[in-house]
């Protein structure tokens, strides 16, 4: 039979970190396309004119949209609550005539006699 025991793989130990000197050396070499680099850049032009107030006006614009469509989520779900609850009392009523209208129905007919 096999050992149990497996042998252990000695790894490497880790490189020294970089230092800043190397760092920075690695930016400074690196492509100005670098996807690092453009990134975080805005993917819209700013603007037709190119002017940073295009770009301010366009943020505060989808800044109000995104306002507006929270508070339309949340009168959404809040209408959904109430509609779970008129659901429930709904269907209780219903349950509630359904014997209503048993009782009535055994109250108005007579019972049957046997004919023979």
């Amino acid at each position: 039979m096999g050992s149990k025991a497996k042998k252990r793989v000695v790894l490497p130990t880790r490189p020294a970190p970089p230092t800043v000197q190397q760092v920075l050396e690695d930016v400074r070499g690196a492509p100005a396309a670098d996807p690092v680099f453009t990134a975080l850049t805005p993917e819209e032009p700013a603007g037709p004119s190119g002017r940073a107030e295009d770009t301010a006006a366009r943020r505060e614009q989808l800044y109000q949209q995104s306002r507006a469509y929270v508070a339309t989520n949340q009168r959404l779900r809040q209408a959904g609550e109430g509609l779970r609850h008129e659901c429930e009392a709904l269907r209780r009523a219903g349950e509630e005539l359904e014997r209503g209208v048993e009782q009535v129905a055994r109250a108005a007919l007579p019972t049957a006699t046997p004919s023979g």
